[in-house]
Protein backbone atom coordinates (compact mmCIF):
# COMPACT_ATOMS: atom_id res chain seq x y z
CA UNK A 1 0.00 0.00 0.00
CA UNK A 2 1.01 3.53 -0.43
CA UNK A 3 2.04 5.49 2.71
CA UNK A 4 0.30 8.71 2.97
CA UNK A 5 2.35 11.74 4.05
CA UNK A 6 1.10 14.70 5.83
CA UNK A 7 2.11 17.54 4.65
CA UNK A 8 2.14 20.89 7.37
CA UNK A 9 1.45 24.27 5.61
CA UNK A 10 2.54 26.96 7.53
CA UNK A 11 0.79 29.15 6.39
CA UNK A 12 2.18 32.31 8.23
CA UNK A 13 5.12 32.11 6.65
CA UNK A 14 3.53 32.62 2.99
CA UNK A 15 0.74 35.20 4.11
CA UNK A 16 2.17 37.12 7.47
CA UNK A 17 -0.30 37.48 9.98
CA UNK A 18 -3.53 37.93 7.99
CA UNK A 19 -4.52 35.73 5.15
CA UNK A 20 -5.86 38.02 2.57
CA UNK A 21 -3.73 37.38 -0.91
CA UNK A 22 -5.79 35.07 -3.46
CA UNK A 23 -2.62 35.66 -5.46
CA UNK A 24 -0.91 33.70 -2.41
CA UNK A 25 -3.19 31.56 -1.99
CA UNK A 26 -3.14 30.77 -5.79
CA UNK A 27 0.12 29.48 -5.39
CA UNK A 28 0.04 27.51 -2.61
CA UNK A 29 -3.28 25.63 -4.25
CA UNK A 30 -1.65 24.76 -7.58
CA UNK A 31 2.01 24.20 -5.71
CA UNK A 32 1.33 22.19 -2.69
CA UNK A 33 -2.81 21.34 -2.45
CA UNK A 34 -3.48 20.05 -5.44
CA UNK A 35 -0.12 17.92 -6.39
CA UNK A 36 -0.51 16.47 -2.54
CA UNK A 37 -4.18 15.94 -2.65
CA UNK A 38 -3.34 13.68 -6.44
CA UNK A 39 -0.75 11.52 -4.21
CA UNK A 40 -3.03 10.93 -1.46
CA UNK A 41 -1.35 12.84 0.80
CA UNK A 42 -2.91 14.69 4.08
CA UNK A 43 -1.98 18.46 3.93
CA UNK A 44 -2.43 20.43 7.00
CA UNK A 45 -2.55 24.01 7.53
CA UNK A 46 -1.00 25.42 10.22
CA UNK A 47 -2.93 28.89 11.11
CA UNK A 48 -0.43 29.34 13.74
CA UNK A 49 0.27 33.16 14.26
CA UNK A 50 -2.71 34.23 12.19
CA UNK A 51 -5.20 36.82 13.03
CA UNK A 52 -7.39 36.25 10.47
CA UNK A 53 -8.50 35.17 6.46
CA UNK A 54 -10.81 36.58 4.26
CA UNK A 55 -13.24 34.30 2.53
CA UNK A 56 -12.08 35.00 -0.83
CA UNK A 57 -8.45 33.91 0.16
CA UNK A 58 -9.61 30.45 1.78
CA UNK A 59 -12.35 30.26 -1.01
CA UNK A 60 -9.66 31.06 -3.77
CA UNK A 61 -7.17 28.10 -1.43
CA UNK A 62 -9.93 25.81 -1.47
CA UNK A 63 -12.68 25.67 -3.76
CA UNK A 64 -10.51 24.01 -6.90
CA UNK A 65 -9.03 21.41 -4.62
CA UNK A 66 -12.63 20.51 -3.53
CA UNK A 67 -14.22 20.48 -6.72
CA UNK A 68 -11.58 18.10 -8.21
CA UNK A 69 -11.27 15.99 -5.81
CA UNK A 70 -14.57 16.23 -3.60
CA UNK A 71 -14.71 13.30 -0.89
CA UNK A 72 -11.03 13.40 -0.94
CA UNK A 73 -10.30 17.08 -0.50
CA UNK A 74 -12.81 16.71 2.26
CA UNK A 75 -11.16 14.22 4.03
CA UNK A 76 -7.18 15.27 3.45
CA UNK A 77 -7.18 18.93 4.06
CA UNK A 78 -7.56 19.45 7.65
CA UNK A 79 -6.61 23.21 9.78
CA UNK A 80 -4.96 23.73 12.68
CA UNK A 81 -4.66 26.29 15.53
CA UNK A 82 -7.31 28.47 13.36
CA UNK A 83 -9.35 30.67 15.59
CA UNK A 84 -12.90 30.85 15.64
CA UNK A 85 -13.59 33.63 13.07
CA UNK A 86 -10.86 31.67 10.29
CA UNK A 87 -12.59 28.50 11.27
CA UNK A 88 -16.04 29.62 10.68
CA UNK A 89 -14.73 31.48 6.90
CA UNK A 90 -13.50 27.45 5.86
CA UNK A 91 -16.74 26.12 7.26
CA UNK A 92 -19.03 28.91 5.00
CA UNK A 93 -16.61 27.93 2.02
CA UNK A 94 -16.55 23.86 2.76
CA UNK A 95 -20.61 24.70 2.77
CA UNK A 96 -20.49 27.00 -0.02
CA UNK A 97 -18.98 23.97 -2.11
CA UNK A 98 -20.94 20.96 -1.02
CA UNK A 99 -23.86 22.91 -1.82
CA UNK A 100 -22.35 23.78 -5.29
CA UNK A 101 -21.29 20.11 -5.81
CA UNK A 102 -24.87 18.84 -5.01
CA UNK A 103 -26.81 20.96 -7.22
CA UNK A 104 -24.31 19.85 -10.03
CA UNK A 105 -23.31 23.56 -10.72
CA UNK A 106 -19.39 23.40 -10.52
CA UNK A 107 -19.11 19.57 -12.07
Amino acid sequence: PILMKKITVPLHDYVGDFAENKDVAKKIRVNIIIPHLRAGDEVIFDFQGISGATQSFVHALLSEPIRMFQDVAYDNLCYINANRSTKEIISIVYRYMQESLSSGELS
